[in-house]
């Protein structure tokens, strides 16, 4: 896969892709949106693929925000069809893909960077992050899922104060809020994700996906999560995976899931 804003590592059961746009601070615009869609598309079909770790590029920045210059001048009407499209493309397609998505959060994510950060399954920060939805000093509010995401990872009142103020806060205070599962120094974070992923891939590829599925119910209106949790956990009984993982465990053996 040959890219513009983005570079794509992949090796066995691993793929780290990385927005590469250092001297914009890696900031969103309408091309990177675009090829993460594809590149992500691609990958989640991509069956050796177990684990995706998202970052950015050097190390100032994971995505510093959007690219002011392509929407300054827009209608009301443009503005909405912009927040749609990216939902559409990105935010939300990352947060439903049934390939785990970890963000290694190095240095800024700010506006769609957090943004992005919140629609992977969960993040890691290096020590020197910042993250904040500035949005309002600009006279905007998060289009790309800030204002849902952000309340359900920590909660509405650190939410609303966050947005208000536009303001940013560090590692340490990101965690101390649910926002990110771990800190690191930035030489350890790859390191950490990559850790990570390899307990992930000893499980069942199969039985992940479907836990994507149904704990992302629970936070979509109208959508009775256990009801999704039901179902997804019937449907496991029908998959080689559960045959395997059971088998293995009667015979006190690890599995070898062949993710079907």
């Amino acid at each position: 896969m040959d890219f513009e804003n983005i570079l794509i590592e992949q090796n066995d059961y691993l793929a780290k892709v990385v927005i590469n746009r250092p001297k914009k601070l890696n900031a969103l615009n309408k091309a990177t949106i675009e090829e993460l869609h594809s590149a992500f598309q691609k990958l989640n079909k991509d069956q050796s693929v177990k684990v995706i770790l998202l970052t950015g590029s050097g190390e100032k920045a994971f995505v510093a925000g959007a690219d002011i210059s392509e929407f300054a001048h827009f209608s009301v009407n443009e503005g909405g069809k912009l927040a749609a499209k990216g939902q559409e493309l990105l935010f939300d397609f990352v947060e439903n893909l049934t390939t785990p998505v970890i963000a290694l959060v190095n240095g800024f994510a700010l506006g769609g960077g957090l943004e992005l950060a919140m629609s992977c399954h969960f993040r890691i920060a290096s020590d020197n992050a910042r993250m904040g939805l500035p949005e309002t000093s600009l006279g905007v509010i998060p289009g790309y899922g800030g204002t849902q995401r952000l309340p359900q990872l920590i909660g509405k009142g650190k939410a609303m104060e966050l947005v208000m103020t536009a303001g940013m806060i560090n590692a340490e205070e990101a965690k101390e809020y649910g926002l990110v599962n771990y800190v690191v120094p930035q030489e350890e974070l790859i390191p950490l994700g990559e850790k990570i992923a390899s307990k992930i891939v000893r499980n069942s590829s199969v039985a992940i996906g479907k836990a994507i599925k149904a704990i992302n119910s629970g936070f979509v209106d109208g959508v009775d999560g256990y009801k999704s949790e039901i179902n997804e956990f019937g449907d496991c009984f029908g998959t080689e995976d559960f045959k395997e993982g059971t088998t293995a465990f009667l015979e006190k053996r690890k599995p070898d899931f062949p993710n079907k």
